[in-house]
């Protein structure tokens, strides 16, 4: 459960919005069947079988490294206007709960974003004088070169007010550091391709004092995936691709001591990968 100590690393995270969610929302015809099998595990933390409720959280994990202090995407933002309606115009404790967590806008110095969605990218700006200003002045913004050229030709009204607002601006304030997809930004915080949910999507992979941690991102969005790889969100811009990632991923944890940290796991947000008769398990 975060915070979590990964060597020299803390990870805490702050949450912007976290609530049930229909599993509809991200699966198609997702049914009470379907999540019978993983009730056993998904229970209490992570899914409410009366309801068939999935428990999702948009949060910032916070890395505090030696010498840094990054955030990992920036969940959905106040006064935006979006086509969803519980994320439109929200007025959120974001900015205070970062601050109670020791954490002022102007301390950090790296934000990283694992893909540009609208739930990932809000923070990024906050809206002064009437203008969309940086959040956090002092800091670089680290955006994948080949998310950040697919977004900017998004043909959508909807897409195209979330890059107006929450990218375009701090472009045109000179701190977006475009960079590849295996980027290493320090000793200890590089970058992981997992493309599928879009065509750049990165996960964060963290190794500090011997221990290692990958945050996931939207490369999956909730544990069940971990047992379930075919399961594919309904936001995924290549569906096949993000199925094979997500194999590839897990082959590639399970049974090891690797802590997966969830973008959108509730807590206790970190688990592990087990193998169970040719499968994959999460492991709280």
């Amino acid at each position: 459960m975060l915070p979590l100590r990964l060597g020299r690393l803390e990870i805490h995270r702050v949450v912007d919005l976290e609530a049930p969610t229909s599993p509809r929302f991200l699966f198609d015809d997702m049914t009470r069947e379907a999540m019978a099998p993983h009730i056993a595990w998904a229970a209490p933390h992570f899914y409410d079988p009366q309801a068939h409720r999935m428990m999702l959280s948009i949060q910032t994990l916070v890395l505090r490294t030696r010498h840094h202090t990054i955030l990992v995407d920036t969940c959905l933002g106040n006064a935006k206007p979006r086509a969803y309606e519980r994320w439109n115009l929200r007025n959120g404790p974001y900015l205070e709960d970062l601050r109670k967590a020791g954490i002022a806008p102007e301390q950090v110095d790296f934000v990283l974003c694992t893909h540009l969605h609208v739930d990932h990218v809000g923070w990024n700006t906050r809206l002064k004088d009437g203008r969309w200003v940086p959040t956090f002045p002092n800091a670089k913004y680290i955006f994948g070169k080949q998310e950040l050229d697919f977004w900017r030709a998004a043909e959508s009204p909807e897409d195209a007010q979330v890059f107006r607002d929450s990218v375009q601006p701090i472009l045109d304030a000179d701190l977006a550091v475009p960079v590849a997809m295996d980027h290493a930004l320090t000793d200890e915080v590089r970058l992981e391709p997992t493309p599928g949910h879009t065509p750049g999507h990165v996960s964060v992979h963290l190794t500090s004092g011997g221990k290692e941690g990958v945050i996931t991102g939207d490369m999956m969005h909730h544990p069940v995936q971990i047992a379930e790889p075919g399961w594919c969100c309904r936001f995924d811009t290549d569906k096949a691709q993000a199925e094979r990632t997500r194999r590839e991923f897990c082959a590639r944890y399970a049974d090891r001591d690797v802590w997966i940290l969830g973008t959108h796991f509730a807590q206790p947000v970190a688990l592990h990968i087990a193998s169970d008769h040719g499968r994959w398990m999460p492991r709280i």
